[in-house]
């Protein structure tokens, strides 16, 4: 009788050793997948429009996220980055380099980069940012639902609430100057919704229009005399160009304002912008989720919630202005 109880026992032992092995089985497979994930190598092409602050930084924040996530260049991530010098001939070259290259994934950063890279392949993930109007520019079907291989985020800013602001500073003023790039899409936009926007606030938009950065200069001097502010929107022309607007600014006494946080730092009055550190990592948490599997066609455009008030008190006496100190006491950042 006792050898059978032990028998009986033994059997009991390897049937719970057996599955506590499959258990453990399966317990390191879900950890070799994950593991599997995070030792990819990814092989990343960067598409930049061209250099200036708010685009570097959105670069930055994207590739920070990569980098926290296990993603580091040099070691398990290879970028390739490019930066088109504002030539549109240079993106296409740039975008068919990418794709002959057969590289994993495209950060395409502003529309301009975007579309090109949307044009030249329909198979490689490509992760926009710093773009206002996906949907305008033909990049997706809708913001909610992409349907393709594109997704990312969005940079638009609310016009109404940038001349609000610029009215708290200069409530006098009635004539605003709106110094953009005719050809390009994010900017055809933006200039609609703040058309749109002067209509509700008794404000009069005069246009200066550009197709280069080397026509900002003259563009911003042919506004001397006629406007009471200079308004500048996420133009990537303006943006790498500001030193041009910001002189003609200071020299006749007109106070200058923009939508991106950057843009301040370069010497503009104010902006109700937004951090384009935090959208490029915001576009960065959204890669992760490509690279573990997620699909861009049904991946949302995101974008950031908050809008920070930004403040330069020099450039502001530099134009003449003084900022009140409700402004002041709502900004998210002064810049002395």
């Amino acid at each position: 009788m006792k050898k059978i109880i032990w028998i009986i026992s033994l059997i009991m032992i390897l049937s719970l050793t057996i599955a506590g092995c499959g258990n453990n089985n399966e317990q390191s497979q879900g950890t070799g997948n994950e593991k599997e994930s995070a030792d990819k190598n990814i092989k990343l092409g960067i598409i930049q429009i061209s250099e200036h602050a708010a685009l570097d930084a959105s670069r930055k924040g994207f590739l920070d996220v990569l980098a926290e996530n296990g993603y580091k260049d040099g070691e398990n991530l290879t970028v390739d980055y490019h930066n088109a010098q504002g030539d549109q001939s240079n993106l296409q070259t740039i975008a068919n380099k990418f794709v002959a290259d057969r590289v994993d994934m495209v950060l395409a950063i502003a529309t301009p980069s975007a579309i090109a890279m949307a044009g030249a392949t329909e198979d490689i993930p490509i992760l926009i940012t710093a773009v206002t109007d996906p949907v305008t520019a033909k990049l997706v079907d809708s913001n909610e639902k992409p349907g393709g291989n594109v997704t990312g985020t969005t940079d638009l800013a609310p016009a109404k609430d940038q001349f609000e602001l610029l009215k708290k500073i200069v409530p006098d003023a009635k004539k605003i100057g709106v110094i953009y790039n005719s050809s390009e899409v994010n900017s055809q936009v933006q200039v609609e919704m703040v058309k749109e926007a002067a209509k509700d606030m008794d404000l009069e938009i005069v246009e200066a229009t550009i197709s280069n950065s080397a026509e900002v200069m003259q563009a911003a001097q042919s506004l001397v005399g006629k406007v009471d502010a200079i308004y500048a929107p996420s133009d990537n022309n303006v943006a790498s160009s500001m030193p041009s607007v910001v002189s003609v600014a200071e020299k006749n006494q007109i106070p200058f304002f923009v939508s991106v946080e950057d843009m301040v730092d370069d010497g503009a009055l104010g902006a109700m912008g937004i951090d384009y550190y935090e959208l490029g990592r915001m576009t960065g948490a959204m890669a992760i989720k490509v690279i573990n599997g997620e699909n861009t066609a049904e991946m949302p455009i995101e974008g950031l919630p908050d809008f920070k008030i930004i403040i330069n008190k020099g450039a502001a006496e530099r134009m003449g202005v003084t900022v009140p100190q409700e402004v002041l006491n709502q900004a998210e950042r002064i810049i002395d």
